[in-house]
């Protein structure tokens, strides 16, 4: 199930094209070592990965939130008192940039500008010139507001909305604070204004009638989605990121889309999506860019099932990590799940710390077996994990491997 390179060419289009992303000249030197490793390993299983950090990082501040989203996939962990010392963030910045990190994404596991040194550690981040993401609410735009200077190019700010109504956006999101949908589009349209550089996204998870989260059914965002593509446009947002929604399974505390449901129902919704979504790139008229996540482009070619199907060994856990206030996990569906726990908080805070973690980080490759634990996962790096796979039994030259220019680092 190779992945076509030509596919991966486009600079424009590799938003979620991670393959193209470990191509790129700053990390194709770690991906040769990483399939070199993964071909010797699996005949001498006491061999170390190789000394390289993650890319990138989702780094968790803190598990406060103020939102009581009913559909949150982290809502066992939000709340439950558990936040970084700055001392330990700039620790493990120090560490993990000496081994080759590139991004840093800000989001997980509660709001990460509640963190009360929210704007020291993006000054932190950005004094490294490493890349940054925020994943936040809304509610503390100000905050951002204060760093919104230092942000470039290819530094982002992404705002989970989910609704186009005031109505909706509380029946979602359920705030415990008096804010409204109207005010942090104009708080947002502030920030681009201090900064025009930094991209601004519309966070939108797409929830259809009759998804359900501990026995009670969500109310249906779908007719709003090209309303909210209006209200992206007047506001001076980049994009509108769509993508369907998840729920945590309380069985196996796994994400899972499309659980339970049967084909007649699978189409009936995505037909509906289908609809919406076109509704939706009309009325972008060319000024916002639409972005669709992968497992969304799956479910919209009936490809659900397909994309739940991973080789054995999950590669991305090498590239990418989780790093929260309490562990470092191997990937954003298991955060706080003791199967995809790495480390400690600490793990990467010293460089014994990091050399231990890189051992279990090859541990867990070894070992985690992602064919199994993620089946009902929809996962993001599905092409990208067998595109690895068929890449370290090809026995392919890795000289070969054709190198992208450096553009973007998130994974």
């Amino acid at each position: 199930m190779e992945r076509p390179e030509a596919s991966m060419e486009n600079p424009a289009a590799r938003e979620h094209d991670f393959g193209s992303k470990l191509r790129q000249d700053s990390v194709v030197k770690r991906l040769q070592d990483y399939v070199c490793w993964q071909r010797n390993v699996r005949t001498h299983p006491e061999e170390t990965p190789p000394d390289f950090g993650p890319v990138s990082i989702n780094l968790d501040l803190t598990q406060a939130c103020n939102f009581s989203c009913p559909f949150c996939v982290d809502s066992s962990i939000i709340n439950s008192g558990k936040s970084f010392d700055l001392k330990t963030i700039k620790e493990t910045l120090a560490i993990l940039q000496a081994k080759g990190l590139l991004s840093v994404i800000l989001l997980g596991g509660g709001e990460p500008t509640l963190h009360k040194d929210f704007v020291a550690v993006v000054q932190d981040i950005k004094k490294r010139q490493l890349q940054v993401g925020i994943v936040t609410n809304g509610t503390k735009l100000d905050r951002i507001a204060e760093v919104a200077g230092l942000l470039n190019k290819k530094d982002w700010i992404r705002i989970s909305l989910d609704a186009a109504r005031e109505e909706t956006f509380k029946a979602l999101h359920q705030p415990k604070t008096r804010v409204t949908l109207k005010r942090i589009l104009r708080q947002a349209q502030k920030i681009k204004q201090i900064n025009s550089l930094v991209s601004l996204g519309y966070s939108f998870v797409i929830i259809w009638k009759g998804v359900q989260f501990q026995g009670k059914e969500l109310p249906s965002n779908l007719d709003e989605m090209s309303e909210a593509v209006t209200l992206a446009r007047e506001h001076s947002f980049d994009y509108v990121s769509f993508k369907p929604c998840l729920v945590r399974l309380e069985s196996s505390q796994r994400e899972s889309l499309l659980d339970h449901v049967d084909e007649n129902q699978e189409r009936t919704i995505v037909e509906a999506i289908r609809v919406r979504l076109e509704e939706a790139k009309k009325a972008a008229m060319g000024q916002v860019k639409i972005l669709e996540s992968l497992n969304l482009k799956a479910m919209l070619n009936y490809e659900t099932e397909t994309i739940k199907k991973q080789p054995r060994r999950c590669h991305m856990q090498f590239f990418r990590t989780v790093v929260t206030p309490t562990g470092i996990f191997h990937c954003p569906a298991f955060r706080g799940v003791d199967k995809g726990k790495i480390a400690g908080e600490d793990g990467y805070a010293s460089q014994s710390r990091f050399d231990e973690s890189l051992v279990r980080t090859g541990a867990s490759i070894q070992t985690f077996d992602a064919e199994e634990e993620c089946q009902a996962v929809g996962c993001f790096y599905h092409p990208t994990n067998w595109w690895l796979e068929e890449l370290i039994r090809s026995g392919k030259d890795i000289r070969e491997i054709a190198h992208v220019e450096d553009d973007d680092f998130f994974l």
